[in-house]
């Protein structure tokens, strides 16, 4: 697996007042830019090319890529209007090669042996198209949870309920197979979000990695916070 999409376009509205200046993938987790921890650690596990979409900040992005060691791996796409998770996959398709890749909400701080992932979605039950990662949350209302059944097969979603069932929760890291991209085709529309439209059909379809090590939305001011200390004693 060579390819990686990290979603990294959105307004990062509930990080305000830190995102009325910054883009939200780029704020600092001591001193080090958030995409910064995703392109390090997924190029260790083998990932040669990255497709970053841009929207809010566009510019920032830009000048941190230009600047980046990274920066010939990287390919940048901008979007004048959102087109949600799924349509940047299908605005993209022929990045992918028809091949599996990765999908990464870079607004989380996830540190994680990639390689275990990857080899985890290769040896998945066969009528399963994706992976997903997930994580034990401190937080279970705040995420979306998951139910599984004996084998690791996603059975269940819980998005943001008041009693949630367990504190397995989405870390909303993926791997796609090609199939996918073709599901989300069959929608017949540029605008196409994974969470409400994409994801509901591969239940009971998808097979699970859970991540042990460390993973936490930076969505807020509080999470962005715990992270800034947590760091701090993660060794990687």
């Amino acid at each position: 697996m060579k390819r990686a999409l990290l979603l990294a376009a959105g307004l990062g509205t509930r990080l305000r007042p830190i995102t009325d200046t910054i883009q939200k993938c780029l704020v600092p987790i001591n001193g080090k830019p958030l995409i910064e921890y995703w392109l390090d650690t997924l190029s260790k596990a083998g990932i040669e090319e990255f497709l970053i979409n841009t929207h809010y900040f566009a510019e920032q992005m830009k000048e941190y890529v230009e600047n980046s060691k990274y920066k010939n791996n990287i390919v940048l796409v901008h979007e004048d209007e959102l087109l949600l998770t799924g349509g940047t996959i299908l605005a993209n398709k022929s990045f992918f090669q028809n091949e599996p890749f990765l999908v990464v909400h870079a607004d989380n701080l996830c540190l994680c042996d990639f390689t275990l992932f990857i080899e985890k979605h290769k040896n998945r039950p066969q009528h399963c198209d994706i992976t997903m990662m997930t994580f034990e949350t401190d937080m279970p209302k705040n995420c979306g949870i998951v139910d599984l059944d004996k084998n690791g097969v996603v059975v269940g979603f819980y998005e943001k309920v008041a009693n949630p069932p367990s504190n397995l929760a989405n870390g909303a890291v993926y791997i796609f197979e090609p199939s996918v991209i073709e599901y989300i085709e069959s929608y017949h529309k540029k605008m196409v979000d994974l969470s409400t439209e994409v994801l509901p059909h591969y239940l009971n379809k998808m097979y699970t990695f859970q991540n042990s090590v460390y993973h936490r939305d930076i969505g807020t001011i509080q999470s962005y916070a715990l992270a800034q200390i947590e760091i701090l004693n993660l060794h990687f």
